[in-house]
């Protein structure tokens, strides 16, 4: 059952929703609850539906709000599909060469800086990350990250400083957390308080956002790629499941949200699939093609 009490069949939620009359020319899927199970594993499944996708010549991004340091767990499996969005539209990824970021969508030191102010005062109790091309560094009070360790650990003033030892490093994003409050309504205050300077959304079940720059989203990175190469937003299928994905969903030609998708994903989509665990990509990537 969803957390709004929703689907409770994801198999019949999917069949309630066939698929486009024809193949598209780009599939965009998301990869945490959508893409990879629970486990952060790609099912032989999904790796075989990729690669078929591919073999029909249909191009394959993965959109996602990781860095793309964390983009190993899809790099082993990839064939020619080898471009990831990664940092919620911030960098653009190459896979085939080891993970290099080729494009750089950054959010300006100062705007970084207005942003934390913001949120003091708001929402008291509020820690930071900030997100480098180089690496996490985050507060002392921010969730420790023991997959980083060589993150610098200090006040945000000190991690966004002009003399920061990574200041020649880009920042992709600013992340939040908070203890106390609900996610979605931190969410929205963020944007009340803050959203002159940065564009907020968020992918965790946690209290934790993530703001990047003005104009800055999956959708609008996407959107530029597809632009490169001659391709319409008609002819774009997208899979995702969080707030971070509504933007992507809503600017694709056909959009599917998972079974396990927040509520307002699945509002805002035209189609629906089965959740991240039972392979609902793989199930509409074989419908696609067959």
């Amino acid at each position: 059952m969803g957390e709004d009490g929703g689907v409770t069949d994801p198999a019949a939620t999917f069949r309630s929703h066939p698929v486009p009359p024809r193949p598209p020319r780009l599939i965009a899927t998301d990869l945490d609850g959508t893409l990879l199970h629970d486990d952060k594993s790609v099912s032989e499944r999904t790796v075989a539906a990729l690669a078929a996708a591919e073999e029909a010549g249909i191009d394959v991004f993965f959109v996602t709000g990781r860095p793309a340091r964390w983009m190993d767990i899809v790099a082993d499996h990839v064939h020619g599909h080898g471009l990831a969005i990664c940092a919620n539209g911030a960098a653009v990824v190459d896979l085939h060469r080891g993970g290099r970021i080729v494009e750089v969508r950054d959010l300006a030191r100062e705007a970084a800086v207005a942003v934390v102010t913001a949120l003091r005062k708001v929402a008291p109790g509020v820690s930071f990350a900030v997100e480098r091309t180089g690496g996490i560094h985050y507060e002392p009070a921010y969730p420790p990250f023991y997959d980083d360790p060589g993150a610098a650990i200090a006040p945000v003033g000190k991690l966004l400083g002009e003399d920061a030892e990574q200041a020649g490093q880009p920042v992709l994003k600013l992340l939040a957390h908070h203890d106390e409050l609900d996610p979605d309504a931190f969410l929205r205050l963020a944007r009340q308080a803050a959203g002159d300077f940065a564009e907020f959304t968020r992918s965790s079940p946690t209290a934790l956002l993530e703001a990047s720059g003005r104009g800055v989203s999956k959708a609008s990175t996407l959107a530029r790629c597809c632009a490169e190469r001659g391709i319409a937003a008609q002819e774009v299928v997208a899979f995702g499941d969080m707030p971070n994905d509504l933007e992507m969903l809503t600017w694709a030609g056909t959009s599917y949200a998972m079974a396990n998708a927040h509520p307002a994903v699945r509002a805002a989509t035209s189609h629906h699939t089965a959740s991240n665990n039972d392979d609902g990509v793989a199930r509409v990537i074989e419908s696609l093609l067959a």
